[in-house]
C-alpha cells in the first residue's frame, strides 16, 4: 500500500470544498474484480474512493500486467487526468467490493479554480506520488538486473566447467578401461587430478573476486616447465574442438615470481575465448618477447577477430559481445590476476588478422 498522508489530506479538502461549492458529484459501486477503468482510456476525471480497495496497474509489453500500487479508503486516483490531460496510463480494479465518488474533470478544475490551496495539495500528491513510484521501479529495476546478471554468471560457470569436466570424464574412461596400460591409467590420473585441481582453483578465484580478497603469495617458478605443464593440461582439451594450440617460439628460460594456479585462469580464459569464437576448429598461436624488464606473452587465434570499437571495452566488468554464455567478467578477472603479478593486459586489433591478446609478467629486479 502506497504511504497515503498527503493523499488523505488532498481527499479530504476535495470533498470540503465540494461541500463548501455545492458541487454535485457521483457515486459508484464496483463489485470484486470489476475494471474501472482501463489504460488509454479518456481521462475524465478523478476518484474518491469511499470503501474498499483499488489496484493501479500498467502494461508491460503486450499482455503482462504489473501492479504499481493500491489505494484504500480516503485516498483518490485518477489525476493525472487533470494534470495532463491525457488518456488514463494506467489501469485501475476494484480488489473487493468499492464504493466510490466521482469528480468530473471539468467539476475538478472549477474547484481548484476556487481554490488554489487545493491545486498546491494536489501538486504535492502528485509529486509524493511520483518518488514513491520512482523508488518501487529503481528497488526492482535492480532487482530484475541482479537476478539476470545471477542467471548469466551460473551460465557462465557452467560453461566454463564444462571443459575440466569433459577432460575428467576421459580420464575416467581411459583408467576404467580393462584393455589400457598400466602408462595410460597413470597418464589418465595424472589428467583426472590436474583438472580436479582446475576446477577447485576456478572457484576459488570466483570466490575471491566476489569477496574482494587480495592477492595470495607469488613463488618462483620456472617459466618453461609451467608452459609445458600447462600446454599438457589444455592441449587435449582444445583437440577436442579442434583447436590446435602452437607455441610459436620456445618459452624463455626464466624464474618468475608467479601464483601459477591464478595465472592458469588466465590462459584458460583466453583460450577457452578463441575456441568460443571458432566453432569450426581454428589455430591457437602463442609467442613470447623478453624484453629488459618484462616478459610479454602474445595469444593469437585464427577466428573473425574483434568487431570495430569494442578493443577499449573488453576488460570492462560485465561487457559481452557475442558470447551467449559470457557475463563479462572473464576478462576483467584477468586483468586483475595480470595486474597483481604487476603486469599489464590489452587487446590488439589487427587488419585480417584474429583476435590478439597481450600481457606482461615482470622480471625480477
Amino acid at each position: 500500500m502506497v504511504d497515503s498522508a498527503l493523499s488523505i489530506d488532498f481527499g479530504a479538502l476535495l470533498r470540503a470544498e465540494i461541500a463548501r461549492q455545492g458541487t454535485v458529484v457521483r457515486g459508484r459501486d464496483c463489485a470484486a474484480q470489476e475494471v474501472i477503468f482501463a489504460q488509454g482510456d479518456p481521462g475524465d476525471g478523478i476518484y474518491l474512493i469511499e470503501s474498499g480497495v483499488v489496484r493501479i496497474s500498467t502494461l508491460m509489453g503486450h499482455s503482462n500486467s504489473h501492479a504499481l500500487c493500491e489505494f484504500g479508503p480516503g485516498d483518490f486516483f485518477g489525476e493525472m487526468a487533470i494534470i495532463n490531460d491525457a488518456p488514463r496510463s494506467a489501469s485501475a480494479q476494484a480488489l473487493e467490493p468499492t464504493r466510490l465518488m466521482f469528480v468530473a474533470k471539468e467539476q475538478v478544475k472549477a474547484l481548484m479554480g476556487a481554490s488554489p490551496a487545493l491545486v498546491l495539495c494536489l501538486l504535492q500528491s502528485f509529486s509524493r506520488r511520483m518518488r514513491d513510484t520512482n523508488s518501487h521501479f529503481v528497488r526492482e529495476l535492480i532487482e530484475t538486473e541482479r537476478l539476470s546478471l545471477m542467471g548469466r554468471f551460473a551460465r557462465s560457470i557452467v560453461h566454463d566447467l564444462k571443459n575440466p569436466l569433459s577432460v575428467i570424464a576421459l580420464g575416467a574412461d581411459a583408467a576404467a578401461s580393462a584393455r589400457a596400460s598400466e602408462e595410460l591409467r597413470q597418464q589418465a590420473r595424472k589428467r583426472i587430478h590436474q583438472q580436479v585441481q582446475r576446477l577447485t582453483h576456478m572457484l576459488n578465484e570466483l570466490l575471491r573476486v566476489s569477496e574482494g580478497a587480495t592477492q595470495h603469495a607469488l613463488q618462483p617458478q620456472e617459466w618453461r616447465a609451467y608452459m609445458a605443464e600447462l600446454v599438457e593440461q589444455v592441449s587435449d582439451e582444445l583437440a577436442v574442438k579442434q583447436v590446435e594450440l602452437v607455441l610459436c617460439n620456445e618459452p624463455p628460460e626464466l624464474v618468475l615470481p608467479l601464483n601459477v594456479r591464478r595465472l592458469d585462469h588466465v590462459f584458460f580464459n583466453l583460450f577457452n575465448n578463441a575456441s568460443d569464437f571458432m566453432p569450426k576448429g581454428g589455430r591457437i598461436e602463442v609467442r613470447f618477447i623478453q624484453r629488459e624488464r618484462e616478459l610479454e606473452v602474445e595469444v593469437r587465434d585464427s577466428g573473425p577477430g574483434f568487431k570495430p570499437g569494442i578493443v577499449q571495452k573488453l576488460f570492462t566488468p560485465f561487457f559481452t559481445d557475442g558470447k551467449p554464455t559470457g557475463t563479462g567478467l572473464g576478462l576483467s578477472i584477468c586483468k586483475n590476476i595480470v595486474e597483481d603479478h604487476g603486469g599489464r593486459i590489452w587487446a590488439r586489433e589487427e587488419a585480417g588478422m584474429g583476435g590478439i591478446f597481450c600481457f606482461t609478467l615482470p622480471l625480477p629486479a
